[in-house]
């Protein structure tokens, strides 16, 4: 019984620990707890717009695979069309380069034709470039404002620990370490959201980039197919094809004696 008693009192004589990220909070008050759920809510937002648009971007380009080895095999557009995913960016492209065609028959002149199919792909590629792009807004202001609002609660925190020190008249450890450990702890979360939100938006501006060289690409292909009436098309190696051999090495002459 002794042994415990002495057990006990030395747990009850033992330092508590006032100064982790709950009481940092605590004693933050309000100012605080919006600050934190203002970094969180930024947070899942980047990292909800990350994911999306990362699984966005990777159906286009893996629908592009399909562009190549199926749809420029096909002898018309409108086949071609059928054997591309409905909604997608590349059906979208083709769609309106045929309702363009259908329309432009109306056109009295040659040149006035060519300009109306050439605007309504740029038009289409303008619509899903814009659409690839929306989202990406959020990433650049979570990156550029977050640490202001984490320094927001440090400079709470800072001027919370001078009150602190001027009630008590002197720069004493307790005084102190909690305001200013809640100070730390905001510029850490603003530093926290405000990275990941960077590289996030780098990232995907980079792949809706390459996305974007991609539809101009297929529009030029598309546009050139219908003012060459299908005569011009892009080369596209068949499935089964094999690389020609290389050419046989002559036989060597004979040797005579």
């Amino acid at each position: 019984m002794l042994i415990l008693d002495l057990l006990a009192a030395g747990a009850q004589g033992a330092p508590q620990n006032k100064f982790g990220f709950a009481e940092a909070l605590e004693q933050g008050g309000f100012i605080a707890y919006a600050t934190v759920v203002i970094l969180a809510i930024m947070s899942f937002g980047s990292f909800y717009i990350l994911f999306t648009k990362w699984f966005e971007q990777s159906k286009i380009l893996r629908q592009y695979n399909s562009v190549r080895t199926t749809f420029w095999r096909a002898p018309t557009l409108r086949e071609g069309a059928t054997k591309l995913e409905k909604n997608s960016a590349w059906r979208q492209i083709v769609d309106d380069g045929i309702a363009a065609e259908d329309q432009h028959a109306k056109m009295t002149d040659a040149l006035e034709a060519h300009d109306w199919m050439h605007g309504s792909l740029a038009r289409s590629e303008a619509t899903i470039n814009a659409r690839l792009a929306s989202g990406l807004p959020f990433l650049a202001t979570v990156g550029a404002t977050a640490p202001f609002i984490g320094l927001f609660g440090t400079v709470v925190g800072i001027y919370r620990a001078l009150i602190n020190i001027g009630l008590a008249g002197s720069a004493s450890i307790d005084k102190v370490a909690g305001p200013v450990g809640e100070a730390l702890i905001m510029t850490a979360l603003g530093l926290l959201v405000a990275v990941p939100a960077v590289l996030a938006y780098n990232y995907l501006q980079s792949r809706n980039k390459r996305i974007a060289e991609l539809l101009t690409g297929f529009s030029s292909d598309v546009l050139a197919y219908i003012s060459s009436r299908g005569a011009v098309r892009p080369q596209v190696a068949s499935a089964g094809s094999k690389p020609a051999a290389a050419p046989a090495k002559p036989a060597a002459a004979p040797v005579k004696s």
